[in-house]
């Protein structure tokens, strides 16, 4: 893994080898956007963003600029996203087996960040090739960008130098730093990993962000020099909240499918049962990621309406609005694999049937929540159709299409997948203390007055009030659905404190097909990520950055959502055969077999 090392510098790398390139010198693209306005802003010494025509964008024959950039753009996203997201709950892992003395939580922390070691060289390729990529085809939009995020780019790669230092040491050095204060050494390492890996994040998530909500600059584009105004531009938090739970949710469920693969592929009962318990684990990571992200989601959308009416309504009501329904379809999956999985989990332990009973209504619940989210309010139809219909809109289903109804459908869907984590989790237990059936009775009152004013809300509030009041319903929506969440967590581990279990979890004792819900996780999470990158960078339309500096090139058209799906459905298809590979590379790597006994309660 010591190419790791090179890999981390590949990207400057390519960026200097481009400038020996005929025709692509940055510096001579740079003095003639200076030249071109020097009569207008002598004194300033930044340029305005260059007004471009098509000839100022290089071509090579056969190559797709636009899809070039597309795909190294996602696939390093995908990897960046996942080589994020391991080492924080890496971190949390490592600090629950130093407190419990489980060395079991120590090697599932070991193995999901020997996992991302392979990950992080393919995120340093990609990010290589992107910004190569970026130089060759748009040079003049990369010479504007460095020069506004000049000092950003600077410490961006001083920063990947350090994190590279770091998770080298962190990961090589994780039996050697062991036991007193070594361990405190290595906990120290891995919290200043996952700040710099954050601050990394931050830093790209300013550049984009500065694309659609440029700051810093004025009507022209000329750059005041304050570096802070451009990265705290007006849709940067929200990104970087977006993001950052994202990340965590998609990282849990890349590492559920290599502990799928795993298990699968297991060949003792220790091994069964030690990829079983890795594999919950991660669907636990990604589902606690998972119930907050339609939220973070729900604010970006807002933010991106408030910053701009034209792009809120290009992303919701606009050419977007259609693929708002696969996302519909893709999150309701995940929602549906997630429980699945916690509901053959429940096999694990003998005192489960007495939950087992519920399983269905909870489908019924989460399937009709679905159906719900994912009904369109407009529907695409021939003239036939349309005067078969009446109208583009259905006279019973069309109330379902539209926001406070899908609102309201989440909110649902939330709740009811906290109920089976919570039916999951008492599964093995019984509780000991005398006021059981009162707290059982408590907790059945939160459930139903919660869902009865999210249900109330979503109908008074959508149908039968102003707009103003439909968007602000959703906001004691969300409150709603949160008190019930934490409220109920809270009075179940009082109920089950001291609790005696019913037998041991029987741990690999999870039929094969759970497994697969674990791959659907992860499948889905990719291809909804892409969709969604496709939706964020669209609404740009053909602006490189909105309303100063205008796509000149060939491809400055928005992708039909045909095209779109394809372009993402082959950057997944290349993103998973990798992973693929990663998986294997560990494979080899830990040829090693579990001593009998390792996992008997």
């Amino acid at each position: 893994m010591k190419i790791g090392l090179t890999l981390a510098i590949f990207g400057l790398v390519v960026s200097l080898v481009s400038l020996t390139l005929p025709g692509f010198d940055l510096s001579e693209a740079f003095a003639a956007d200076q030249a071109a306005v020097a009569d207008v802003a002598p004194s300033n010494p930044y340029p305005p963003a260059p007004k471009l025509s098509a000839a100022d964008y290089p071509t090579i024959s056969g190559v797709n600029s636009r899809v070039t950039v597309w795909i190294f753009a996602q696939l390093h996203l995908w990897f960046a996203a996942f080589v994020l997201a391991v080492p924080i709950f890496v971190f949390i892992i490592e600090v629950i087996g130093m407190r419990t003395r489980d060395k079991r939580y120590d090697d599932m922390a070991y193995e999901f960040i020997k996992v991302s070691i392979t990950a992080y060289s393919l995120t340093a390729i990609l990010g290589g090739g992107l910004v190569f990529s970026l130089i060759l085809f748009y040079p003049h939009l990369f010479t504007y960008l460095s020069t506004i995020f000049s000092e950003s780019m600077f410490y961006y790669a001083l920063l990947f130098f350090a994190e590279s230092a770091v998770l080298y040491i962190y990961y090589y050095g994780w039996h050697w730093l062991q036991g007193g204060f070594k361990k405190w050494v290595h906990l120290t390492l891995g919290l200043v990993l996952n700040a710099v890996g954050t601050t990394l994040m931050l830093l790209a998530n300013a550049w984009l962000t500065f694309m659609m909500s440029p700051a810093g600059v004025d009507a022209a584009g000329v750059f005041s020099g304050d570096a802070w105004a451009a990265i705290h531009n007006f849709l940067w938090n929200p990104i970087n909240l977006h993001r950052f739970v994202a990340n965590i949710a998609y990282g849990g469920s890349i590492v559920g499918a290599y502990a799928a693969f795993k298990f699968l592929t297991a060949k003792t009962p220790q091994e069964r049962a030690h990829y079983d318990w890795m594999g919950y684990n991660a669907n636990f990571i990604a589902i606690c990621a998972l119930l907050p992200l339609p939220f973070a989601g729900y604010y970006l959308a807002a933010e991106i309406y408030t910053y701009s009416q034209q792009m809120g309504i290009t992303l919701m009501g606009g050419i977007f609005a259609w693929l708002f329904i696969i996302q519909a379809v893709l999150i309701g999956t995940l929602f549906l694999s997630a429980n699945y999985y916690l509901w053959c989990g429940m096999g694990r332990s003998d005192g489960a049937k007495r939950y087992t009973k519920y399983i269905k209504y909870i489908a019924i619940v989460l399937v009709g929540a679905f159906l719900v989210w994912f009904t369109p309010h407009t529907l695409v139809l021939t003239n036939e159709e349309l005067k078969a219909l009446g109208g583009p809109h259905h006279k019973i289903l069309g109330p379902l299409g539209i926001m406070p109804a899908k609102n309201t459908a989440v909110n649902v869907m939330i709740i009811f997948t906290a109920l089976s984590f919570m039916f999951y989790r008492r599964s093995n237990k019984v509780a000991v203390v005398s006021w059981e059936n009162a707290g059982n009775a408590i907790q059945v009152a939160l459930y139903s007055a919660g869902l009865l004013n999210i249900i109330f809300l979503g109908v008074y509030h959508g149908y039968f009030t102003n707009t103003v009041y439909k968007v602000a319903a959703s906001i004691p929506q969300v409150l709603t659905t949160l008190v019930i969440i934490v409220v109920s967590v809270t009075l179940d581990s009082f109920i089950y404190r001291g609790a005696r279990e019913v037998g041991p979890l029987r741990w690999g004792r999870i039929p094969e097909r759970a497994q697969y819900a674990l791959f659907l996780l992860a499948v889905s999470f990719t291809w909804l990520m892409g969709l969604m990158g496709y939706i964020r960078s669209g609404i740009r339309q053909h602006w490189h950055v909105v309303d100063i500096m205008r796509d000149a090139s060939s491809d400055a058209f928005t992708p039909t959502l045909g095209y779109a799906a394809n372009v993402v459905s082959v950057a997944a298809i290349i993103f998973m055969a990798l992973v693929i590979f990663i998986f294997w590379i560990a494979q080899v790597s830990s040829a090693k077999t579990l001593p009998a006994g390792y996992w008997k309660e």
